[in-house]
């Protein structure tokens, strides 16, 4: 019995446990051992997180998919698991021990930290799968994975070891993202760029060989810097190759000032001589593309800062090198100053001695930690290296040749840009939590990478013994005596990238290194779902890894979803205060009716703007649909055993046969084609305007007539209808239609596991060969009719059918809106005059004269040949509709109404296109604010258009 009112806390509640309990979700199945497995790996979580608006979205669509494929009769394995996001979770168990006043990190030492971090991870970890649950994410739960896990460890640790083994591992000396407030290199994800109000000094470089004067132009080259501490380390200014005015310079020097370095000049094409002075400072140790100059003019490299961001000078051999006498002085006066105090005292130094040409006010964009706000600076420091440019290679020739495809093709062009411009990737963090580098020192610096601390030693002693540090007796000492070898060796104290674990995620995650069962049966994946924010973070390196070591791609297409942004078309912050957070959605409009909007408004390429009432509106629909179950189950709808939708013998059920198959057919390739966008609208209007606006309203007469054999096949076709219905919504709204399916008749299996409406067909002989070549030699030939369904388009279309009931709808439609636009009262009743109908339509009429007057307010129907004076006409299907409006509507007020409403839409359509005309409004104007005019624009010229064809026809009653 369906409950009176709709609630879908309590229905999300039980349907959860009912999925659990039936393990509905589980890979391998035994119902399904011969299927054709569909793979899906969630796009992990940071185990610190909370559902957000982009969990909601990415998890939704990939839930579809896993949903519709497994009505397929597929054997899906939804693949879960968590990050372990080494910088979030070191934060959070910090904090946690700041709050409850606890010592601190290094003061409890490395071990007894991770205790406490793996204690928080069994304390909290789980917040972020349960609330995936909570959204209904059907993946096999049983099968959690977690990247700090022991298989996933034993993965990431035989990585490391055969990437370094084969060259493709190294440790190098680089410029890092360097956050100076958690000490450790982040990649480029982890950095945010904050536009900030600044200066921009022009400082004088005197040329070397000549006296400076502030007043001689020519005793000194100018160079602009947003950050006048790093100059301490510069070792060169570059000029353009082709700008004349430093031409006979190039080769030549300047020196530093207040240092006194001799300092080269370099002709390169990174200098712009149309900016600035067309001088620019090189420090080659504290920016990026400094770096790069200076290794293409053999520069040094000179780090004047240390890992805190204070000045590092005294003892610095590399800053100290080569300076006159007295610099050591000046050394020690600004050692350990911090970096910005430090900006000022020599801004003010440079000042006294005439070295500052001028200051301006400068608004640029600084990188900031995204996790300790902090400002990030580049840093030389030796770092861990993945050589991705050798990886890259196979990566890019997958996707150029199809093998892995990206949805919408667009995002190919974004993936190649990055792919083909890469550079070493940089795997080492300095922090605690997170999988420690395989890596040991001997007492040389000679490093030995290992699986394991033994293997480590036994490396180390071999080459000790080799190398006649140690005897051959003392090496079989310490193998047998961990004692005698304890300091012999240390291990690299930093940890991998958390990029680095999970770019191993499709395969570490089915049980690699190991020989697992999982790994033959689910790899490669079918399908990755994510944002195009981590192509390059994550998709490429699982492409990366993937071929290396498994020799396949990891999936084969890759949709990339679009951002969730606020109403307005805002990107959604806790700055600007528009988070929208969508678990208060559920709580109040249920999971079914967040999922949906987000699934609804999914149109690939394009941002969601998500507005409250849009999720309300789709509540609604929820509702709309539990109502019309309640109205067939409370007139006995249902579908008797053997029941054939394709034998209905009524005009009626055999039109609502054939809408459903076409629906079918539209929502099935709309899913494959991952146009959610499109599945959602095909069910959306098939539900509410289809199913319960006409076909609900069209068979009420015959439901609540008198009992008879077309009474009991429109029960029938009402339940089999509602049921279809059910199973093409439920990947979708999987709460709300797993309940109905259960309450509504007795079923043999759950909603979750039942049939998709479009039965499979026999394959043709071609299709049987290709399924065969697809198992592989090694694999059995799995059911055909399970590996990939073949549908029979052709099930339940009845083009008599359509053509009959289709004409009733498009009549009264049309109807309604002249009398929408006319503004005439409800409850006056027009007359309708069919002119020059054909034989068809005078057959036809008379059948629904009683329902057509019913719904479309009219007071009488009649035949003549052609439509009469003063009367409205409408083409229904090739044939003219006449509403004899004279006398019904006052045309004279109607046109001025209308007059005036044309006129407020052309000022609507002025003051946008002024506002669009203005170059410096689009420019400066937020991408948002843009938008909303133009689509202000697009409604207005599209309320407009209406008004006008409304004033046509008063035109003809007059």
């Amino acid at each position: 019995m369906i409950e009176k009112n709709y609630q879908p806390a309590d229905i999300e509640t039980r349907m959860s446990v009912v999925w659990e309990d039936s393990l509905a979700f589980k890979a391998g199945r035994p119902d399904r051992r011969d299927a054709s497995p569909f793979t899906i790996v969630i796009p992990p979580p940071n185990v610190t997180g909370s559902l957000h608006m982009g969990h909601a979205l990415n998890n939704t669509l990939q839930d579809i998919l896993c949903r519709f494929e497994r009505m397929r009769g597929r054997d899906v394995l939804w693949q879960p698991g968590t990050d372990h996001a080494g910088i979030a979770t070191q934060m959070v168990v910090e904090r946690q021990l700041m709050e409850r006043q606890e010592p601190g990190r290094r003061e409890m030492g490395r071990e007894k930290f991770l205790e406490r971090v793996w204690e928080w991870k069994a304390e909290s970890g789980d917040t972020i799968i349960n609330q995936l649950k909570r959204l209904g994410a059907s993946c096999d739960w049983s099968r959690e994975r977690f990247t700090m896990d022991e298989g996933l460890s034993k993965a990431v640790i035989k990585v490391f070891v055969e990437l370094h083994r084969d060259g493709l591992i190294y440790k190098d000396k680089r410029l890092v993202n360097w956050d100076t407030k958690l000490l450790t290199a982040i990649s480029d994800l982890e950095v945010q760029q904050v536009e900030v109000k600044g200066s921009l000094w022009y400082l004088r470089y005197p040329i070397e060989g000549k006296t400076f004067s502030p007043d001689d132009p020519s005793s000194f080259i100018v160079v602009a810097t947003t950050r006048p501490e790093t100059m301490l380390g510069d070792t060169g200014v570059a000029v353009h190759p082709d700008d004349e005015r430093y031409q006979n310079l190039v080769g030549k020097h300047v020196i530093l000032p207040l240092v006194g370095r001799k300092v080269q000049i370099v002709a390169d094409d990174y200098s712009d001589p149309e900016k600035g002075s067309g001088a620019v400072k090189v420090t080659p140790a504290h920016d990026f593309n400094d770096f790069e100059v200076g290794k293409r003019h053999g520069l040094r490299q000179i780090s004047v800062l240390d890992k805190e961001g204070c000045l590092d000078l005294v003892g610095n051999e590399d800053y100290l090198r080569d300076l006159p006498e007295g610099a050591s002085q000046f050394a020690e006066e600004f050692h350990k100053v911090e970096r910005f105090a430090a900006r000022k005292r020599i801004v003010e130094r440079l000042e006294t001695f005439g070295f500052i040409e001028r200051i301006e006010p400068h608004t640029h964009t600084v990188p900031h930690g995204d996790r300790s706000s902090s400002v990030i600076e580049p840093y030389l420091t030796d770092q861990w290296y993945v050589d991705a440019k050798t990886l890259a290679k196979p990566a890019i020739a997958a996707v150029r040749s199809g093998e892995t495809t990206f949805v919408p093709k667009s995002w190919e062009k974004t993936y190649f840009d990055w792919m083909e411009n890469i550079q070493p990737w940089c795997i080492s963090r300095q922090l605690w939590w997170g999988h420690q580098i395989p890596a040991w020192y001997g007492p040389d610096g000679k490093v030995f990478v290992a699986e394991t601390e033994e293997e480590a030693v036994s490396h180390a002693l071999g080459y000790y013994v080799e190398q006649e540090v140690i005897t051959a007796e003392q090496g079989r000492e310490m193998a047998l005596d961990r004692t005698k070898r304890e300091g012999f060796i240390t291990r690299d104290e930093d940890v991998l990238d958390t990029w680095f674990s999970s770019a191993l995620w499709p395969f570490s995650t089915l049980g690699w290194p190991e020989d697992a069962p999982e790994v033959k049966r689910y790899y490669p994946t079918n399908a990755l779902v994510t944002g195009f924010d981590i192509i390059f973070f994550w998709v490429a390196r699982m492409m990366m890894m993937g071929l290396h070591f498994m020799k396949e791609v990891p999936f084969s297409t890759v949709y990339i979803h679009a951002l969730v942004r606020d109403e307005k078309g805002a990107k959604m912050s806790k700055s600007k205060g528009n988070v929208i957070d969508p678990l208060h959605l559920i709580d109040e409009y249920g999971a079914d009716a967040l999922r949906f909007t987000l699934a609804a408004m999914a149109a690939q390429g394009r941002d969601i703007k998500l507005a409250t009432s849009r999720v309300e509106g789709y509540r609604n629909f929820a509702t709309k649909l539990w109502n019309a179950c309640r109205f067939a189950e409370m007139n006995h709808c249902a579908v008797p055993d053997g029941f054939e939708p394709a034998k209905a013998k009524a005009t009626l059920n055999r039109w609502i046969a054939h809408e459903t198959a076409h629906t079918t057919r539209e929502v099935t390739e709309a899913i494959e084609a991952y146009r959610f966008n499109d599945a959602a609208g095909a069910i959306y209007r098939f539900v509410w305007n289809v199913y319960c606006d006409w076909y609900v309203e069209l068979a009420k007469p015959v439901l609540l007539g008198p009992d008879g054999p077309a009474k009991a096949e429109t029960r029938a076709m009402v339940a089999w209808a509602r049921d279809e219905i059910l199973k093409l919504l439920h990947p979708f709204m999987p709460f709300i239609t797993e309940e109905l399916w259960e309450v509504t008749a007795s079923r043999e299996v759950l909603l979750a596991l039942a049939p998709w409406p479009l039965k499979p067909s026999e394959p043709t002989p071609e299709q049987l060969a290709m399924l065969a070549a697809a198992a592989g030699p090694t694999d059995p030939l799995i059911s055909p009719a399970l590996v990939m369904p073949i549908f029979d388009h052709a099930d339940f279309t009845d083009p008599a059918a359509e053509a009959e009931i289709g004409w009733v709808i498009d009549l009264v439609t049309q109807i309604r809106s002249v009398r929408a636009e006319m503004n005439i009262p409800p409850a006056t009743l027009t007359a309708l005059v069919l002119a020059g109908a054909s034989a068809e339509t005078k057959e036809r009429a008379p059948r629904w004269t009683d329902v057509i007057k019913r719904m479309a307010r009219l007071s009488d129907i009649s035949f003549a040949e052609r439509a009469p004076d003063g009367a409205v006409q409408i083409l229904v299907r090739g044939e003219v509709a006449a509403l004899p409006l004279k006398g019904v509507v006052d045309l004279a007020a109607e046109r001025v109404r209308l007059d005036k409403e044309i006129a407020k839409a052309d000022a609507d359509i002025k003051r946008a296109d002024s506002k669009l005309a203005n170059e410096r409004f689009v420019a400066n104007a937020a991408e948002e604010v843009v938008e909303e005019e133009r689509e202000k624009r697009e409604a207005a010229l599209a309320r407009k258009a209406k008004l006008l064809e409304a004033l046509e026809r008063l035109k003809q009653v007059s």
